[in-house]
């Protein structure tokens, strides 16, 4: 997730006037998008904008595989990542307009295996509570070890029980995969049904998604499909699709904007497609009550004065409009999708690199120009925000790198680093000398390593084959001369925590 600092460093970017979606929207958005996605390199995007029950806008730009140039078009898909958040949350209300379960259930009450850390919030957690965000979790927690890893989802549910939440049960707003999952699972314990097949049979088939689906199976045969990309040493590094089925009802769903746009449609018409109606308009409603604050401090220029989470939804007032969406992250992949009920408008905005805050900040100028909000190039702003702090991520990777390239020698013999070590939440890793270099295996990310390079006192440089995780500091802990631990971090994009794992032989 990037991060963001104040408008006024960049006030020389802004341009203080006011257009309308006929000038904006309909004249100036492709070409806007084409000097846009050059700027930040980004291979392919695609872009759908509805208003009331009508596409508006629909196209693809630039290319799903950058070897052999193959366009984006409005039916290639994206993995759109914690988009899928939406339908878990709808998927709930249906089911309680439906009387098979009450939001204010007990998790217990439907999962049996569920536990958490400590007895009172096991007992007291509601599904409601797992899909807001508000669990005791720091945003992103255990995240480490649940993304692509090869447990199933029922073992990351148990899992819960290892981790140490950041906070007091329903102190504060912690963005949460695995409670998320938790919820999708709730699912076929009510009405014998997978969360899967429910969203095919709820949404995809009389929403006419044809090429929706939610397992990462059907994304890797599919011809029309992006391949994710990111930015590794300056340039444009192509990844591996990440396999996230274990965490299915957070993350997995595959789609495109031609598709996107039939869902955003039913939203702001409260849950009509094509004169059916799809989606009952309570379980729509109670998806956009607003059960967590995020933020409540106002933003005075922007007349935003508060942001919530909802069911699979973030809120915020912008302008006197209220605006609901969600954002996906995967590696390689960013999206958005997004509408403002009241005007009857959709957007969804999905790319296939996640070195780009473009996809928010085109959603955000296209909310403006509906809205007749003087113009704001957010993309220029977001683009030197991002050179700013990577500016700084990069000075401090190539201090680290000078520092290994000394190949100076560790006080102890590093052969002493090799053996098992193991952390409460993330389980196993094996340290081994391998062509005299010290590699990280993981249990439960087959496909992952990580080279390991002194630094100084007790630090070393870890470098993950998959760069999604990084570049980062690992800290050695020593007890009398001898190897106790070993404390990993990765990237924020995953997660912000740091693990670690102590010595088991």
């Amino acid at each position: 997730m990037s991060r963001k600092i104040s408008n006024l460093l960049f006030s020389l970017f802004f341009v203080g006037f006011s257009f309308s979606q006929n000038s904006f929207v309909k004249d100036s958005l492709d070409r806007y998008i084409d000097r846009e996605i050059k700027r930040w390199q980004i291979p392919g995007v695609a872009v759908a904008i509805i208003k009331d029950t009508q596409v508006v806008y629909m196209k693809g730009f630039g290319y799903s595989n950058i070897e052999t140039k193959k366009k984006v078009n409005e039916t290639t898909l994206f993995q759109i990542a914690s988009n899928s958040k939406a339908f878990t949350g709808t998927s709930l209300a249906i089911l309680e307009y439906q009387k098979k379960l009450s939001l204010q259930d007990k998790v217990i009450k439907r999962l049996p295996y569920f536990k958490l850390k400590e007895d009172y919030p096991t007992q007291q957690t509601t599904i409601a509570d797992l899909l807001s965000h508000k669990i005791g979790f720091s945003t992103f927690q255990s995240d480490f070890l649940n993304w692509g890893c090869n447990m199933t989802r029922k073992q990351l549910i148990e899992n819960m029980r290892n981790v140490t939440p950041s906070y007091g049960f329903r102190e504060k707003f912690g963005y949460c995969n695995v409670a998320f999952l938790t919820a999708g699972e709730i699912i076929p314990a009510v009405c014998d049904t997978s969360w899967d097949d429910f969203l095919k049979y709820r949404f995809f088939e009389p929403l006419k998604m044809t090429r929706t689906s939610t397992s990462f199976s059907k994304i890797e045969a599919d011809e029309n499909a992006c391949l994710p990309y990111t930015m590794y040493e300056g340039k444009l590094y192509r990844l591996a699709r990440a396999n996230v089925d274990n965490l299915g009802p957070a993350a997995s769903i595959n789609s495109c904007v031609k598709d996107l746009s039939n869902w955003l449609i039913a939203q702001v018409n409260l849950g009509k497609f094509e004169g059916n109606n799809v989606i009952p308009a309570e379980a729509l409603l109670r998806t956009r009550e607003s059960n967590t604050i995020i933020r409540s401090r106002g933003d005075e220029a922007n007349k935003n004065y508060f942001e919530t989470y909802g069911l699979g939804w973030f809120m915020k007032d912008y302008h006197g409009s209220k605006v609901i969406w969600h954002d996906g992250g995967a590696d390689g992949f960013v999206t958005t999708t997004c509408f403002l009920p009241n005007e009857k408008i959709g957007i969804v905005v999905l790319t296939n690199t996640d070195a780009s805050g473009f996809y928010g900040d085109l959603r955000d100028m296209i909310i403006d120009a509906y809205l007749n909000v003087p113009y704001t190039n957010y993309s220029t702003l977001d683009y030197n925000q991002t050179k700013y702090y990577k500016g700084l991520d990069d000075a401090e990777q190539n201090k680290w790198r000078e520092q290994a390239d000394k190949k100076e020698k560790w006080k102890l013999d590093q052969k002493k680093l090799e053996g098992e070590y193991k952390n409460e939440v993330y389980g196993k890793v094996t340290i081994k000398m391998a062509n005299g270099q010290l590699e990280v295996l993981f249990e439960h990310h087959p496909l992952l390593s990580a080279s390991l390079e002194y630094l100084e006192g007790n630090k070393f440089l870890c470098t993950y084959s998959n760069p999604t995780y990084g570049i980062k500091q690992a800290d050695v802990t020593l007890e009398k001369e001898k190897v106790k631990g070993i404390t990993l971090r990765v990237n924020s994009f995953l997660d912000y925590g740091e693990y670690l794992f102590l010595k088991i032989k």
